[in-house]
């Protein structure tokens, strides 16, 4: 039977010699809840000589959506994924590895995650099985829409994916055909021209292990013969698409630490000297010196400058020796001189060697212990109380000198500076004693700006450690758990007055609150910018289709003014419509529902907001995580059929509804999807 409507994903999967894990692979993919109705497998046989090929016969045969490519060996993974992309239909590409398999609901959340949030290339979670290494810093949370310069996203350049196919397409993205690294490019290629990033963290989606026969490619294709070409390609590939400066530098850095910088210091002691010397040494030392910017160079921990300085340096019996001599260097431990903290390397301070001390400064990358276990308002209202621990790695307790600093975000305004007051021993949990010191702080927002209140916007608290002499100014943290296994609650949310009357100050309000990474942050506004209402829901009413619910609750900054009392939808050619909000009848008075029938609005843009009582008041509809698109007919059942869905928000935040008739070709594909799909030839 004939496929009647593309599929939604094409899951391309290369294999060679992939028995016993191929089958738990496959099948993993035909169990997925999206469907296969909206899948596509692509399997690629490369020249297996296991019983691999036939397997994959035997599973195509008992599901249509499975296409199988037998094909000669090619040597890697990139030429079997490329047969299958030259092949796929789907909107988007997920490449899975013969030897991992996936989670039951992974492809429909990546899936509806790019859809909700447009992006061009969703993270699963990874979770290792057997002791495989996975990354786990981009999955601390979801992220709906991020990038790779404010993600960790780029640290993870491994092809195991989900990937819209038209960014494939545009780029002209293959795989080059080598046996290690070959998937970094091509990723690195689509993270820096993707619109948009999304993050899956809250589910298992991506299960990762090694074979059974150790045949992995990453490693038995480990040495340094199959990494270059592809490390070649990726510092290339970030030349090619990001101009210099502090962006491209961003990106280079983890290309560097991890494809310059590591395997030199692990794999080119290995090699013959011929060839350390005269085949791989001049490429690393080209690398250095075309694309390790003083920017880069900065942001690198001492091991890897001295790594960088020594190529650049063109020393190579000094390079080779640092490299023989890298684990056990590496516990040497430091010394402190002048408010600086430098590695106490054989080559430190050697007039032989004639090594600058910036190559050996580890200031800023020595570890700082700390959090905050206390945060809450005192008794008079105005006054922040926080207290925790802190130290800096092996140089003792803290100095009196320790501060808090508030530090405003996207607006100009100099630091403020608290000081703080440093505990001793016996105020603090034993486990801390070796470790970090104890410090409180109260804060007075009324006065702490040079004695006037803090001002209005985005404050994010941190913490100026100081011991030794040293300064190492972090984030101010939630601890990860408390006595009883929870994490430190921030204070109230209530709102707290911190304006005064003073003339020239307007009257605020502070809310503190943590931020996903957990770090501590203060929200100052004026009074009359408060909200006097909270959205908590939008959806659209599944027994009345075309219709919109819109549901909400008072705040206590209601009860000095007006609430809102009408949803309002304002066209882009001026067009309203509004229905009254209901508030619900417990006595309370302070939750609230409205029903749009949006299949009554015309077609366009529509932005919705609340209207108060107070002139020209509108509190902005926000786009709320789960609303989607809707269709409903206009006329009778037959007659021509209609969707909303929503925009990215508009200039003031609210959600934007876009409503329109469905075009005649999606509107026959729908039709004739209702009555069963069949599979790609």
């Amino acid at each position: 039977m004939l496929r009647t409507n593309p599929p939604r994903v094409s899951v391309i999967i290369p294999a060679y010699n992939s028995m016993p894990e191929l089958t738990k692979c496959v099948t993993s993919v035909m169990e997925q809840t999206l469907g296969l109705d909206k899948i596509e497998i692509i399997a690629v046989d490369d020249g297996s000589t296991d019983g691999t090929a036939d397997e994959l016969d035997r599973l195509a045969h008992t599901c249509p959506s499975l296409r199988v490519v037998h094909q000669a060996n090619s040597g890697g993974a990139g030429g079997p994924r490329n047969t299958g992309l030259d092949r796929a239909g789907g909107d988007y590409v997920f490449f899975l590895d013969s030897d991992d398999y996936l989670g039951p609901d992974a492809l429909r959340r990546m899936v509806a995650m790019a859809d909700e949030n447009r992006t061009d290339v969703v993270l699963g979670k990874m979770v290792s099985v057997g002791g495989r290494a996975v990354p786990t810093a981009v999955f601390s949370h979801n992220q709906p829409r991020t990038d790779v310069f404010s993600s960790a996203a780029y640290r993870t350049l491994g092809c195991w994916k989900l990937f819209r196919r038209s960014l494939i397409e545009r780029l002209d993205l293959r795989f080059p055909p080598y046996r290690n690294c070959e998937d970094k490019p091509f990723t690195a290629a689509a993270f820096l021209n993707a619109d948009g990033i999304s993050v899956v963290a809250d589910y298992d989606c991506y299960y990762s292990r090694n074979r059974q026969n150790g045949n992995n490619l990453t490693l038995t294709a480990a040495d340094l013969v199959h990494r270059m070409d592809g490390t070649r390609l990726c510092f290339e590939t970030v030349a090619r698409y990001l101009e210099p400066g502090p962006r491209r530098d961003q990106i280079m850095r983890r290309h560097v630490e991890w494809e310059l910088c590591g395997p030199l210091r692990g794999l080119l002691p290995k090699e013959s000297e011929q060839q350390a010397r005269e085949r791989f040494y001049p490429q690393f030392r080209d690398w250095a010196l075309s694309y390790v910017t003083e920017g880069v160079f900065q942001q690198l921990a001492p091991p890897d400058r001295l790594i960088v300085h020594l190529l650049r340096a063109d020393r190579y019996e000094d390079l080779i020796a640092v490299a023989r001599h890298a684990k056990e260097d590496a516990a040497r431990g430091n010394v402190v001189d002048k408010g600086r903290v430098y590695w106490c390397h054989p080559f430190f301070r050697d007039p032989v060697k004639a090594v600058p001390d910036a190559c050996f400064d580890a200031t800023d990358r020595i570890p700082v212990r700390h959090e905050l276990a206390e945060a809450a308002w005192t008794g008079d209202g105005g006054v922040l109380r926080l207290a925790g621990h802190a130290g800096i790695e092996s140089l003792g307790a803290l100095e009196p000198t320790t501060r808090l600093i508030l530090r405003p975000r996207g607006f100009s305004h100099p630091d403020v500076c608290v000081p703080v007051t440093v505990r001793t021993a016996e105020h603090q949990p034993i486990e801390h004693t070796d470790e970090a010191t104890g410090f409180l702080v109260e804060v007075d927002l009324r006065t702490v700006d040079s004695g006037a209140p803090l001002g209005a916007g985005m404050w994010d608290l941190h913490l100026d450690v100081r011991a030794k002499g040293v300064s190492r100014t972090v984030r101010l943290r939630q601890a990860r758990t408390d006595a009883n296994g929870e994490r430190t609650a921030p204070p109230r949310r209530e709102v707290v007055a911190v304006g005064c009357s003073r003339p020239g100050h307007e009257p605020t309000t502070a809310r503190p609150f943590f931020t996903p990474y957990g770090n501590f942050s203060l929200d100052i506004r004026r009074t009359e910018d408060e909200p006097v209402c909270q959205v908590t829901g939008t959806a659209w009413d599944p027994s009345a289709p075309g219709t919109l619910v819109v549901s909400g609750r008072l705040t206590d900054d209601a009860a000095r003014r007006p609430g809102p009392t009408a949803l309002r939808a304002e066209g882009d050619s001026g067009s309203v419509r509004e229905v009254p909000l209901r508030y619900a009848p417990d006595g309370s008075g302070t939750g609230f529902t409205a029903r749009l029938p949006v299949r009554k609005l015309s077609p366009g843009r529509w932005t919705l907001t609340l209207r108060t009582d107070e002139p020209n008041s509108r509190i902005p509809v926000p786009p709320l995580k789960g609303l989607t698109g809707t269709r409903w007919f206009r006329a009778a059942r037959l007659g021509r059929p209609y969707y909303a869905k929503p925009l990215p928000r508009g200039s003031k935040g609210a959600v934007v509804l876009r409503v329109a008739p469905v075009g005649p070709a999606a509107a026959l594909r729908r039709r004739l999807g209702r009555h069963g799909s069949g599979s790609r030839p």
